[in-house]
């Protein structure tokens, strides 16, 4: 594994970790910009 692809995999951990939080918190708007954050984080992952 690349240190960048750990990187982002990292990134991506504390992201969902992130997202069960504010689920458990109830907080629609939070988990709607985590969400669009690991889309876009998605997104610059996939080969072109």
């Amino acid at each position: 594994m690349s240190v960048s692809t750990r990187k982002s995999s990292l990134l991506i951990d504390d992201y969902l970790d992130l997202l069960n939080l504010a689920t458990r918190l109830g907080d629609q708007k939070w988990q709607k910009e985590i969400i669009r954050k690991l889309e876009y984080l998605q997104a610059q992952l996939q080969p072109e």
